[in-house]
This record gives C-alpha cells, sequence and structure tokens, in this order.
C-alpha cells in the first residue's frame, strides 16, 4: 500500500506540476521578452476559469469551455496589452507592478459584478470522470492524469514554436535584443500583443482545467500566482524548459512533503505536534528549494536560454 501511495503522490505532484506550467510559461515569456512585471496574470487565470464555468453552464460542453477560455483570456490579455501595459514598458518595475496590481481589483470587481461573489462550479465530463487502471494496481482519476497529458502536449508545442517557427524566433531575438529586432522591420509592438496574449491564453486554458477540481471564485489567481513567480525563479527567467522544470519540481515538493512531511515526524512526536510541525514544515519547503537553488545558480537552472 506504500508504494502505491507514493506513485498516487507522485501523480499528483505532477498534475499540479503541469498546472504551473501552465501559468509560468506565459509569465516567464512576458517577464522575459518584455521585461514586465505582470501581477495580474493571476487575473487571466481567473478570466479562463469563470469564461469556461459560463459556457459549461450555458451549453453544456466541456470541450466548448476550454475554447471559451483559451478565447477569452486571449482577449483580456490582448486589450490588456494594448490599453495599459504598453505604456508601461519604459517604465521602473515599481510603476508595473502598482499598474499591474490595479489591474488585479479591476478585474476582481468586474468579475464579482458579472458573476456574483458565489462561487460557480465546472463539472468534470462523463467522459472523463472516474478512475482509469495504470501499472501497479493503482487507480488515478482520469481527469486529473488527462492534466498532465495536456500539460505535456502544450510542453512539447511550446518547445516547437520557440525553436521551429518564425514567430520563435523573433520571440528569442526580442528577448535577447528588442532593438535590433525593431531595427531589422519586426513591428516590436505587434509581436509584444501576440507574445502576452499567448501567455493569457496559457493562464486561461490553467484556470479552465483546474475549475472542474476546485470552485470558480474571485480571487482564484492570486495563491497561485505566487506559485508561478516562485516556479520562474528556479527555472529561469524567459526559459520554457526552466519553466517545466521549475514547475515539476515545485509540483512535486509541495505534494509529497504536504503528505510525507507529517508522516515523518509522526515518528517521533505525538500525532498532534508532528502534524501541525509537518504542515508548517511543508508550506516552507518550496521557498527553501528556490533559496537552495538561488545559492548554486543565481539566474535559476536555466536562466537565459529558451
Amino acid at each position: 500500500m506504500t508504494y502505491i501511495l507514493v506513485l498516487e503522490q507522485i501523480l499528483n505532484g505532477l498534475q499540479l506540476g503541469m498546472m504551473l506550467f501552465l501559468m509560468a510559461a506565459g509569465l516567464t515569456l512576458v517577464f522575459g521578452v518584455m521585461g514586465l512585471i505582470n501581477l495580474a496574470h493571476g487575473s487571466l487565470y481567473m478570466v479562463g476559469a469563470f469564461a469556461a464555468a459560463a459556457v459549461a453552464g450555458w451549453t453544456g460542453s466541456f470541450l466548448l469551455a476550454l475554447t471559451a477560455s483559451l478565447a477569452a483570456a486571449a482577449a483580456a490579455g490582448a486589450l490588456m496589452e494594448l490599453v495599459v501595459i504598453r505604456r508601461l514598458y519604459r517604465r521602473d518595475h515599481l510603476d508595473q507592478v502598482l499598474a499591474t496590481f490595479a489591474l488585479i481589483l479591476i478585474f476582481s470587481e468586474g468579475t464579482r459584478w458579472l458573476f456574483g461573489s458565489f462561487p460557480l462550479f465546472l463539472d468534470v465530463p462523463s467522459y472523463l470522470s472516474g478512475p482509469v487502471s495504470l501499472p501497479g494496481g493503482i487507480q488515478y482519476p482520469l481527469y486529473r492524469l488527462t492534466i498532465i497529458l495536456i500539460g505535456l502536449a502544450v510542453a512539447a508545442g511550446l518547445f516547437l514554436l520557440i525553436a521551429r517557427t518564425r514567430i520563435g524566433i523573433q520571440i528569442r531575438a526580442g528577448e535577447a535584443d528588442r532593438e535590433m529586432i525593431a531595427a531589422l522591420g519586426v513591428d516590436i509592438s505587434k509581436l509584444y500583443t501576440v507574445v502576452f496574449a499567448l501567455g493569457a491564453a496559457l493562464a486561461g486554458l490553467a484556470g479552465a482545467l483546474v475549475g472542474a477540481i476546485q470552485s470558480v471564485q474571485v480571487g482564484m489567481g492570486e495563491p497561485v500566482l505566487i506559485l508561478a513567480f516562485v516556479v520562474i525563479v528556479i527555472g529561469g527567467i524567459g526559459s520554457i524548459k526552466g519553466a517545466l522544470a521549475g514547475a515539476l519540481l515545485v509540483g512535486m515538493t509541495d505534494t509529497l512533503g504536504s503528505v510525507f512531511l507529517p508522516q515523518l515526524f509522526a515518528v517521533f512526536m505525538d500525532p498532534a505536534s508532528a502534524a501541525s510541525a509537518g504542515a508548517s514544515l511543508a508550506s516552507m519547503l518550496i521557498y527553501i528549494l528556490m533559496a537552495a537553488i538561488l545559492l548554486v545558480r543565481p539566474s535559476g537552472l536555466y536562466g537565459g536560454s529558451a
């Protein structure tokens, strides 16, 4: 039974890691290419979740709900970039933080005005509900396994986009020297809008996928945003493979720590103290991991590479 529990928690860590990767991939692209600190990225995650819940409620189709999450978050991201963000590129980071924090408040209150203060619920479709049998006698929820597979597919698609396409070359060049590619005739404003919309769409997809596991509510993006920043610091700003590596490390550390640290402390402590101490240390583990990695590699695992 112990090895089944370990394998199940490893899969849970993978699922959390894939969700964090969808959040962090767009965030690290925006920060790497534009040099912009976007605290409102979590709001785009929330927009995707609410769009999915609303469309699923109207149509009953989960696939349409996922499509709506991508479209709504991309549209909100593009509008945000056109109206507000592009005025911040040449401003210092404090201005960017203050402006994007204001956007968090605007998105939160706007969402509350449209949908109310009560949570919405997005049901897992029947064809993805229930467990699936995996090697070793593991019964694992099919929907969580689907999230892992979607995350891997998105990661592969992003690697191909960055490495093999014209826009990927422009993104990498823009990260290295934005003035030079502008001088070569690339419409840098359009490139920034595309990158921002792509990052927003990925965040919206993450929100929609998680919305079927948790409730969809105002402010749901802020806790995830903190983890996404930890991911990109660990992986290296501007690096997609760094975002993937960092997301998997954070997902595994958070999941395994929260489950097994209380059990470890229970060996030499009473159950109540072990549960309290284990939970406290588990909540700090990802930050301890981040500090340890930065001591060895100050720019992150893959800092400076796409």
